[in-house]
């Protein structure tokens, strides 16, 4: 071990062989006193001769983390005198990088604060840096729905991913996926946007020969893929009323049937969902099931839309075009950043892939410049435009439409009807406007 502090800490310095992650011993003044191996091996040696402090060598800021404008985990320890963690980008030698960075209390004999092991997980589900792979960014929002992967991933919990669309609700299924101790099974998506209860039933159960017409073979459903792994609903608010009974049903139980089948099988998954809709509004019109929602909102994360990531489209952009076209090596102008950053993107990252893929036709050279991306920004308004009452897209001028669709469904039958809405006669007559005096 290296050794940063006096001989009278070894005693101390000497645990940090204990940890199997990087870690540190800092002073009640920030300064770094010890490193393990793992550490070094991680982040790189330290200059101990200038009496090098936390603040300085994950951050290269003056002054602690608390008066740079982020939050400290030694301050909050001092504070608290408990365990404190916190998600911070740090300086490593490959750049910025999201760590989570746990902070533990030691106490003298006079019972006073003295040290603090500061250990250091790198966290590798999110790029701080140029990625085609990943989720990127480095703002306050993004930092905060990292940290939420993050800390749900390692369990089995259930989780409802929200937000607008082209968020990126996808690739954080797959984030929490990889970080799962699921990540060596596959994960399986279901998108349910415009699929019938049968096509729904069908592609998740599965069905046996003859099950249906144009069933002349038994087929697997998709959850038999997904064993051991995860399943992911994508547009989970889209899925048909009828099939809500048969999806709580697998949920609870963790069986099912193939369409056309008696046989009962079983599945071992974890469970992902993720709706651009308001699925509490859907609940209160008796689009959604109450007792479904609340199966699947066991750990709900909201995907911040870009407008509240604006210090994340460069990073974004730069990394789509990495994507779009990896041997173009396209470059942005700091004047073409700038101008992305303050525009509203209603379709989000999807929204800027579609500017940004424009622009890369009518591109001359490598370079994509403001003149260039002012051909590409079609519908993109500027951002000082949008109200800040803006919200999701409002689902209450549906009602009218899904009512008459779960008539239909039911051959007009309003008993039936109300009971696969979860909702009384009485207020089945009223969403309709029909409710008469008996």
């Amino acid at each position: 071990m290296q050794l940063i502090a006096s001989d009278t800490d070894k005693g101390l310095a000497r645990m940090l062989d204990g940890y199997s992650d990087p870690a540190i011993l800092v002073s009640a003044n920030y300064e770094i006193l010890a490193t393990n191996e793992r550490y070094r091996e991680t982040f790189g040696e330290i200059e101990v001769d200038r009496g090098a402090h936390c603040y300085e060598v994950s951050h290269g800021y003056r002054v602690p983390c608390d008066q740079a404008g982020e939050s400290c985990p030694l301050l909050a320890c001092k504070s608290s005198g408990a365990k404190e963690r916190v998600l911070h980008i740090h300086s490593t030698p490959r750049g910025k990088e999201h760590v989570d960075v746990e902070m533990l209390p030691i106490r003298g004999d006079d019972g006073e604060l003295r040290y603090f092991v500061e250990i250091l997980r790198p966290v590798t589900i999110a790029s701080a840096e140029f990625s085609t792979q990943q989720m990127v960014g480095r703002s306050p929002a993004f930092n905060s729905l990292v940290d939420m992967i993050n800390l749900v991933a390692r369990r089995d919990t259930s989780v409802l991913l929200m937000g607008e669309s082209g968020t990126g609700k996808e690739l954080a299924a797959k984030a929490i996926h990889e970080a799962s101790p699921r990540h060596k099974h596959l994960m399986v998506t279901v998108e349910c946007a415009g699929l019938t209860e049968t096509l729904f039933e069908s592609e998740l159960f599965g069905h046996v020969k003859g099950a249906f017409t144009g069933a002349v073979n038994n087929k697997p459903g998709l959850l038999e893929n997904a064993e051991g792994g995860t399943l992911f609903l994508d547009e989970i608010g889209d899925v048909p009323l009828g099939m809500q009974v048969k999806l709580l049903r697998l949920i609870e139980t963790g069986s099912y049937r193939a369409v056309g089948s008696t046989q009962l099988k079983r599945a071992q998954f974890r469970l992902i969902c993720a709706t651009h809709k308001n699925l509490k509004e859907q609940l209160a019109r008796g689009a959604f099931r109450e007792d479904l929602y609340y199966r699947i909102n066991a750990f709900p994360i909201v995907l911040p839309p870009l407008r509240e990531r604006r210090e994340d489209v460069g990073i974004i952009a730069k990394s789509i075009l990495g994507k779009l076209s990896p041997d173009e090596n396209y470059r942005l102008t700091d004047s073409g950043i700038k101008l992305l950053s303050g525009c509203h993107f209603a379709g989000n990252v999807r929204e800027l892939r579609n500017v940004l893929e424009r622009a890369t036709i009518f591109a001359h050279s490598n370079i994509i410049d403001v003149k260039i991306l002012a051909q590409c920004l079609l519908d993109a308004a500027p951002l000082q435009a949008v109200t800040q009452t803006e919200q999701w897209p409002d689902l209450k001028t549906q009602q009218a439409q899904y009512l008459n669709d779960l008539l239909e469904y039911c051959h007009g039958d309003k008993s039936q009807a109300a009971k696969i809405a979860g909702i009384s006669l009485r207020s089945l007559y009223r969403k309709l406007g029909l409710l008469q005096k008996e």
